[in-house]
């Protein structure tokens, strides 16, 4: 389903983007509508596919995850069996947050988010037990600049 989105729904996108939690009357009140025309566009972007889930954004280094590594990895199979193989292990792991297949030196990357350096080892462990890769780089964040979800919705 295409939709179109005009000034009112993008309004309302970033504020839910900003915090979904937040009531309709909240929404109505800040992009300068009411309840039940907030409430149809939103119900009309969800079905459109616009919308997705709602979560909440929850702190990784209170909960315990201290450490954040970004893994590089090269591997020479391509094939559509050891491909599989790979999508599952990664989706069977909670620890795995983001993972992206790359054009160019390096095939995928992946945003792991573990309690320490010893909990990275484990995953690192299993996961090459799972699966065969050429070459395996880990980079361990020193410092979050920025993380948001959020897309740029002003044109």
């Amino acid at each position: 389903m295409t939709v179109r989105i005009d000034a009112t729904d993008r309004k309302i996108l970033a504020e839910l983007q900003r915090d979904a939690g937040q009531s309709l009357d909240e929404i109505a009140r800040q992009v300068g509508s009411s309840k039940t025309p907030v409430w149809n566009r939103i119900r009309k972007l969800r079905e459109a596919g616009v919308i997705g889930q709602q979560t909440f954004v929850l702190d990784a280094e209170a909960l315990g995850f201290e450490a954040c590594f970004f893994v590089l990895i090269r591997t020479s199979e391509h094939e559509a069996d050891w491909q599989q193989k790979f999508l599952k292990a990664l989706q069977d792991r909670p620890e795995v947050q983001e993972a992206h297949r790359l054009a160019g030196d390096i095939d995928y990357i992946l945003k792991v988010r573990v309690q320490n350096a010893r909990a990275y080892d484990k995953f690192y462990q299993a996961l090459i037990s799972e699966v065969r890769v050429h070459n395996v780089t880990a980079l361990l964040s020193m410092e979050e600049i920025k993380s948001t979800t959020m897309l740029p919705l002003e044109s």
